[in-house]
């Protein structure tokens, strides 16, 4: 069974950069044809699709973020990390990390993590 865990801190300062991981049991982030993304939904409003990196290694960002936007990955952890810089409070969101077949969606399947809330306080 696929299974998806973020971790990072609840709570940071503005201007700082937001660091997320998703550990990825139960399959590998290799596998293809899989992209690995990051989803947010602040509070209020919809989901937001982040950005994804595919089984490939390549990365694909969402425009409106691409300028603070980094997903990395880390192969032998089959882990693959979110860093968001210069985060305001508009960032404070709950954070998704997921697997899907297609690059870009935000359509909930059964291989979502729980999500973490990140708050970026005033």
């Amino acid at each position: 069974q696929v299974q998806l865990q973020e971790s990072g801190p609840g709570l940071v300062k503005p201007s700082q950069t937001l660091s997320l991981t998703c550990t990825v049991s139960g399959d590998s982030i290799t596998t293809k044809y899989y992209y690995w993304m990051w989803i947010r939904q602040p509070p209020g409003k919809e989901l937001e699709w982040m950005g994804a990196i595919a089984y490939s290694g390549n990365t694909y960002y969402s425009p409106s973020l691409k300028s603070r936007t980094s997903i990395s990955r880390d192969t032998s952890k089959n882990q693959f990390t979110l860093q968001l810089s210069s985060v305001t409070p508009e960032d404070t969101a709950v954070y998704y990390c997921a697997r899907h077949t297609s690059v870009m969606t935000t359509t909930r399947n059964n291989y979502w993590g729980q999500g973490t809330q990140v708050t970026v306080p005033s």
